[in-house]
């Protein structure tokens, strides 16, 4: 549908004559923020719905930890001794860009019945997001990449399916998308992006508003050096029986034979 093509006279000039949703300034005015939302959450979901993508293998990760191919030039950017220590600390994490497109690979089989057990989705971008996606296009698998605006540019991954590689402005709408089809989560070692989604979903399983499903968290070195999950039992904050709402795993091979397990595959 477009505008007719009126006489160009003063009153079809003024941005009041626009068509309400042809009308960016109108559309962008802090008011239209719910249709924002709404336009959001769509967007994806008849895309992803058309493609027939209804069961998801979420990956969440760091978007600085290096590829075992990047891993040199990491180290040869850092100058300072603190800067060489960080350098180290996040090269010697760079097999997981491995483990994570291992496990990609795994997810993206096919069931005994001939459809895909799940179809990997990240955030779109670098590092674990982009190890994930890669996995997938290893077996010739698509993939779905949720890539956020940032205040530096983020460019989608070379890996990340065209027709499912979405850009969102809203983070709640990004995460409500990555949980709304999660069949099963690995959750990689990452900063302040990857603790935000895992606690969230380690929230609503906890509450019961997402039904349980395998969270794997990668790393037990990291997991048990940057979060005390023990010391928040101990303190009452959380229940003893919280702590089994997640595996600590190292391998690809062992986190999918857990969630080989739960489904049966």
């Amino acid at each position: 549908m477009a505008a007719n093509a009126p006489t160009s006279v003063p009153q079809t000039e003024h941005p009041a004559y626009a068509l309400a949703f042809q009308d960016n300034d109108f559309l962008l005015r802090p008011e239209l923020r719910p249709v924002r939302f709404q336009l959001e959450l769509l967007k994806a979901e008849l895309a992803l719905g058309e493609a027939g993508i209804d069961s998801m293998f979420v990956f969440y990760g760091s978007a600085r930890i290096p590829s075992p191919e990047e891993a040199q030039g990491v180290l040869d950017a850092a100058t300072t001794p603190e800067e060489k220590a960080i350098a180290e600390r996040l090269v010697a994490k760079s097999h997981y860009y491995n483990v994570a497109r291992e496990l990609a690979a795994l997810a993206s089989c096919n069931d005994a019945g001939g459809e895909r057990c799940f179809t990997v989705c990240s955030g779109g971008g670098p590092s674990i997001m982009e190890a994930a996606n890669r996995g997938a296009a290893d077996v010739g698998a698509p993939s779905v990449g949720l890539n956020i605006v940032l205040p530096f540019e983020q460019v989608p991954n070379p890996y990340v399916t065209p027709g499912l590689s979405f850009q969102f402005h809203y983070f709640a709408l990004r995460k409500m998308h990555f949980l709304m089809r999660a069949k099963a989560v690995a959750v990689f070692p990452g900063g302040f992006g990857t603790f935000d989604e895992m606690f969230e979903l380690l929230t609503l399983v906890q509450t019961g508003k997402v039904a349980a499903l395998p969270i794997l968290l990668y790393g037990r070195e990291f997991w048990t050096k940057v979060v005390n999950f023990e010391a928040l039992a101990d303190e009452g904050v959380i229940a003893r029986s919280d702590l089994k709402l997640f595996h600590i795993v190292e391998t690809a091979q062992e986190g999918w034979d857990i969630v080989a397990e739960q489904f049966g595959l």
